[in-house]
């Protein structure tokens, strides 16, 4: 006997046959397609001053276990605070504005300062932060905000924030 497809009138993809190994069913939130709404997304994550973030996807939101999803905005003429994200992967995606990630490279020289590396983008620009990488956000459009949607590989948002800017050596963390 095979076994049909799930009815397309299926409340939320819900699919009653996806089971785990011999623990019996998997929990709801773990066979299911979750639907987070753009009205519907949640400021009450891991905040730094001059910016917003909104949760979309998270383990406490849906159930994800190894990725956290979300928007962030800043407002016209802000620059955020210096912060890291952790063990984090993070990627981001720029929906509008032209945000500028900024963080300090390590110098060339021996006893030379750290150099602050400037990246300007625009909307269809994707960045990817590193673990425990300083950096910070700048918005310097006087008129427009900037949005971005941030992917991160832990299950929450994790943000440390920073009383400045440091150049992240090898082996450092």
């Amino acid at each position: 006997m095979t076994s049909q497809p799930s009815s397309p009138t299926s409340p939320d993809g819900f699919h009653p046959d996806l089971t785990g190994a011999s623990s019996g069913p998997l929990p709801e939130a773990r066979t299911r397609v979750h639907h987070v709404r753009a009205d519907d997304l949640d400021g009450g994550t891991a905040q730094t001053d001059g910016m917003r973030r909104f949760a979309a996807i998270s383990g406490a939101r849906v159930g994800s276990e190894r990725m956290w999803m979300g928007q962030t905005t800043v407002a016209p003429a802000t620059t955020s605070a210096d912060h890291h994200h952790g063990d984090s992967e993070t990627g981001i995606y720029v929906v509008s504005g032209h945000p500028e990630f900024v963080f300090l490279a390590d110098p060339t020289e021996r006893g030379a300062e750290p150099e602050e590396v400037r990246l300007r983008t625009g909307p269809g620009d994707y960045i990817f932060v590193p673990p425990f990488v300083p950096h910070r956000e700048e918005n310097p459009d006087p008129d427009e905000e900037a949005v971005v949607v941030i992917a991160r590989s832990t299950q929450e948002a994790v943000v440390v924030n920073l009383p400045s800017l440091y150049v992240l050596r090898s082996g450092q963390e």
